[in-house]
C-alpha cells in the first residue's frame, strides 16, 4: 500500500502578472513569504479581497509565481458563503467559471471566468509514481483513518504527474474538515 502525505489548500488565488500590477501597480512582484512543499511555489506577503455577490472573502493569499491567467480556488462553503456558483474543477480548468472581483491596494480586476473549487488531486514526481504504480490523470481513491473518528476515503482523486513535483495529495478546508485533517493516506488504486 502506498501511503501519501495529505496538505490542506486553504482559499487562495493565482494571478497573471497584468492582473498583479493592476492590483498592486505597475512593475509590482510578489513578494515571497514562505514556500510550499511544491518546488518553486510559494505564498506571499499579498493579500486581496475576493468579492461575490452576496459578500466578500478578505485576506485572500496570493500563490506565486504569476501564471498565464488568474485562477481563484475557494471551497465550496466559500462559494455558497459569497453567492457563486464555482465548479469543482482541475487547476488551471477555468472555462465558464465563477465570476468574481478582486479588490488590491492600487486597483480592482474583474473576472468574467476563474472562480473555482479545486478537484482534490495528488502531485507525484516521476520516479514515485512509477514506484507506485501510477500513471498521469489516473484517478484512484484514498483511504484516510487517523484514528480521530473520522475515517473516510477520497474518491475520484486525480493524478498528477511531473518531474518538478514532490508527492503530496492536496485537499480544501472542507475536505480536511470532513476527514479531521488527516496527515496521510493510502491510495487505492
Amino acid at each position: 500500500m502506498s501511503k501519501i502525505l495529505i496538505e490542506t489548500s486553504a482559499r487562495h488565488l493565482h494571478v497573471s502578472q497584468q492582473d498583479l500590477e493592476t492590483l498592486f501597480g505597475k512593475g509590482y512582484t510578489l513578494t515571497p513569504k514562505k514556500d510550499l512543499s511544491q518546488p518553486g511555489q510559494f505564498a506571499s506577503e499579498e493579500r486581496v479581497t475576493v468579492v461575490g455577490p452576496k459578500r466578500e472573502l478578505a485576506g485572500v493569499s496570493i500563490l506565486g509565481p504569476c501564471r498565464p491567467a488568474t485562477q481563484v480556488e475557494i471551497s465550496l462553503t466559500d462559494a455558497r458563503s459569497i453567492g457563486v456558483n464555482a465548479p469543482v474543477r482541475e487547476s488551471g480548468d477555468t472555462q465558464n467559471s465563477a465570476p468574481l472581483k478582486l479588490v488590491g491596494p492600487a486597483g480592482t480586476v474583474e473576472l468574467k471566468e476563474g472562480g473555482i473549487v479545486a478537484k482534490r488531486h495528488i502531485h507525484l514526481d516521476t520516479a514515485t509514481a512509477e514506484k507506485f504504480g501510477l500513471k498521469n490523470s489516473q484517478i484512484v481513491n484514498v483511504a484516510c483513518d487517523n484514528g480521530n473518528g473520522r475515517k473516510l476515503t477520497f474518491d475520484d482523486v486525480v493524478v498528477r504527474v511531473h518531474d518538478s513535483y514532490a508527492p503530496a495529495m492536496h485537499i480544501d478546508t472542507d475536505e480536511a474538515n470532513a476527514a479531521g485533517c488527516p496527515v496521510e493516506g493510502t491510495i487505492i488504486p
